[in-house]
């Protein structure tokens, strides 16, 4: 059976997407399932911003074949592990747990490289270019813990 995991973000045109490609990257596909999520709707559809895009391009990742999506309380159910991008997320996600088991799933994705500090992946929506850079590399270093974690079956 797949591991599967879950990467949530505001819109899920940024943040989500880029961490989803990324772990996608690192893992074995055939025994991880990734996908992402955003907590609000208005870009259920959509392709990611084009500024992820880019940024994952120039990276060697395609994540053009993405389309946003709204989390659901289905996705309890349908995850193993639910990653969100920043404090916000959290509180939307962990308002929609209906138990404790839910409640376990979900981590602010930062914790794996800054435990206990909550720190945020700060949404580049607004910001520049090096905005997506930097999330870039924050996403990826914390991608290469979960994978770590998933290939040796800490996580």
């Amino acid at each position: 059976m797949k591991t599967r995991v879950l990467m949530v973000c505001l819109g899920n045109i940024c943040r989500s997407p880029l961490a989803e490609g990324i772990l996608k990257s690192k893992v074995d596909t055939n025994k991880v399932f990734v996908d992402s999520a955003g907590t609000g709707s208005w870009h259920i559809g959509s392709q990611p911003d084009k500024r992820s895009i880019a940024i994952a391009r120039k990276n060697d990742l395609d994540i053009t074949d993405q389309r946003g999506r709204q989390f659901s309380e289905k996705d309890f159910d349908d995850f193993d592990h639910i990653f969100v991008m920043d404090n916000s997320n959290f509180r939307d996600v962990m308002s929609m747990a209906r138990n404790d088991e839910d409640r376990k799933k979900v981590h602010l994705i930062l914790e794996e490289i800054f435990p206990s500090e909550n720190v945020d992946v700060p949404d580049p929506y607004h910001g520049g270019e090096q905005g997506f850079e930097n999330v870039y590399m924050m996403l990826d270093e914390a991608c290469e813990q979960i994978a770590e974690q998933l290939n040796n079956g800490t996580l």
